[in-house]
Formats: C-alpha cells, sequence, structure tokens
C-alpha cells in the first residue's frame, strides 16, 4: 500500500465532511466508503472493528487507523509534503502549527459547546479553556493582523479553522467579527471546499432514496 492508498470512512454533514475538503485540497486519490448513520451502519460489526467509537472521520492507511478529526488532519498534512500545507519539523512555524490545529478540540470546541448549553462556568483553574470568552479572543487576536493563521500563507489547520467557524456561525453558536467573517470567506470560497460539499450533497441525496 503506498501513501496513495488512503479509505475515509465518512457520513455525510459530519467532522468527516472537513477531512474530505482537506483531501480535495490535496489533490491526492482516496477512497471514500460512505456509512449511512440512518441505518446505523456506523455501528456496524465491521466499522466497530475499525474504530470502536463508531466515529467519522476515520482514516485507514497502510494498516494504521487514524481517528480524532484533528489527528486526521495533521496525518494527512504531513503525509504529502509536497503540498506545503504543514511546516516542516525543523520550520521555526511548526509549534505554532501544532499549537493552534490542537487548539480547536482542547479549548475551542469544549467552551463552545459549554457555551451553547448554558451550563455554568467552573472554576477557570480546572477549566480545559479558562473562559469562553479568553478562549475566543485569543483566536480572534491570532487572525487581527493576518490573511491566515500563521501568517500570509495557507496551511491545513486553516481549513480546519475556516470550515469550523463557518459552522458555528451558521448555527450562531460564536460571534463573528467582520475580520472574522473574510477569513472563513477565504477559505469556504476555494474550489475544494466548493467540491467537498458537492459530494455530500450528492451522498445526502442518495440516502434518501
Amino acid at each position: 500500500m503506498s501513501k496513495h492508498d488512503l479509505v475515509l470512512y465518512h457520513s455525510p454533514q459530519t467532522r468527516g465532511s472537513g477531512i474530505v475538503f482537506l483531501l480535495e485540497e490535496l489533490g491526492v486519490p482516496y477512497t471514500l466508503k460512505v456509512l449511512n448513520r440512518n441505518k446505523g451502519e456506523h455501528r456496524s460489526a465491521e466499522f466497530l472493528a475499525i474504530n470502536p467509537l463508531g466515529k467519522v472521520p476515520t482514516l485507514v492507511h497502510n494498516g494504521a487507523v487514524i481517528t480524532e478529526q484533528v489527528a486526521c488532519y495533521l496525518y494527512l498534512a504531513d503525509l504529502f509534503p509536497e503540498k506545503g500545507l504543514a511546516p516542516s519539523l525543523k520550520d521555526p512555524k511548526r509549534g505554532e502549527y501544532l499549537r493552534w490545529t490542537a487548539y480547536q478540540g482542547s479549548s475551542f470546541e469544549p467552551a463552545v459547546v459549554d457555551h451553547a448549553l448554558q451550563r455554568k462556568a467552573g472554576d477557570p483553574s480546572i477549566m480545559p479553556y479558562g473562559s469562553y470568552s479568553i478562549m475566543l479572543d485569543a483566536l480572534y487576536k491570532q487572525l487581527d493582523n493576518h490573511s491566515y493563521l500563521l501568517g500570509d500563507q495557507m496551511y491545513a489547520l486553516d481549513l480546519f479553522w475556516g470550515s469550523t467557524l463557518k459552522w458555528c456561525r451558521e448555527f450562531n453558536l460564536i460571534e463573528t467579527t467582520p475580520i472574522i467573517d473574510a477569513y472563513i470567506d477565504r477559505i469556504v470560497s476555494r474550489s475544494a471546499f466548493i467540491k467537498a460539499i458537492e459530494i455530500d450533497q450528492a451522498l445526502l441525496q442518495k440516502q434518501a432514496e
């Protein structure tokens, strides 16, 4: 199996859609294994043997199973260094790249969920993100003077954040600013994002038949 032999287990309109976006941006061959969640296919014995949590996205490559959206982004961007979507290990930006990629799952998502569910804030000293406002301000400040999170060059983490923020904006989970809106629009206007949406729409239509 070569690095081009990638299998992505995916269900439309899930976190897997972001990995479809990244694969389309990379422009590499991959096989899409589509699971119909309405029919419980994500809980089938076959899939649970691969990912016991029954979650998508799930990547399989060279016998390795990669789960969790953040890990899938990092893995794929590093797998194809020639595409320039991840700083190399020796690049001074590598640390920042890892920081802001991990930030989505470790701080942003739990803070947004707690805020949306109107959960009572815990002691900031034990919360994984401190506070909702501190978490969001830190992210927004990072984009104050840049086209992308790490400057003028786009990386895989921008695909991750652009699609994440778009979804949160659509469901009124966050308040955006003109700078953040421009960032989101810069990412989701890319042809790879449009292609990923088209793939999902076609899958949804097929599953509804």
